[in-house]
C-alpha cells in the first residue's frame, strides 16, 4: 500500500554533496521505518541508513557515519538522505524502501536513483 519513489542523483565531484529524496504514496508512510540501500556495480545491496522506531531513532553503516544523515517529513510524505563528503566509493544506485508496523522485511522499494561521485 506504499508506493515509493526516489529522486536527487546525479554526478557529482569527490568532497561534494547531494541529497537524495524519497516520495511516498499513501497516509501510512508516517507509521513505516524507512531505510536507504545502495548497489554498487558487482556487488551485493547494503543497507546505508534508516529512520526507524517511529522516526526515533537512526542508524547508520559504518562507511557513512558522520557524511550521511537520514531524516523524513511526514507532512510531505517524503523521506531524505543527505550525503555529504562524498568519495569514489559511494558510487552506486540507491534505493529507499518502507517497513510497515509489525512487519520483519521492507516490503516496498523504489525504483532507485544513480549517484556517482568522480575523482
Amino acid at each position: 500500500q506504499v508506493q515509493l519513489v526516489e529522486s536527487g542523483g546525479g554526478l557529482v565531484q569527490a568532497g561534494g554533496s547531494l541529497r537524495l529524496s524519497c516520495a511516498a504514496s499513501g497516509r501510512a508512510f508516517s507509521n513505516c521505518d524507512i531505510a536507504w540501500f545502495r548497489r554498487a556495480p558487482g556487488k551485493e545491496r547494503e543497507f546505508v541508513a534508516g529512520i526507524i522506531g517511529g522516526g526515533r531513532y537512526t542508524n547508520y553503516v559504518p562507511s557513512v557515519k558522520g557524511r550521511f544523515t537520514v531524516s523524513r517529513d511526514n507532512t510531505k510524505n517524503t523521506a531524505y538522505l543527505q550525503m555529504n563528503s562524498l568519495n569514489p566509493e559511494d558510487t552506486a544506485v540507491y534505493y529507499c524502501a518502507a517497513r510497515a508496523p509489525q512487519k520483519a522485511m521492507y516490503e516496498y522499494w523504489g525504483q532507485g536513483t544513480q549517484v556517482t561521485v568522480s575523482s
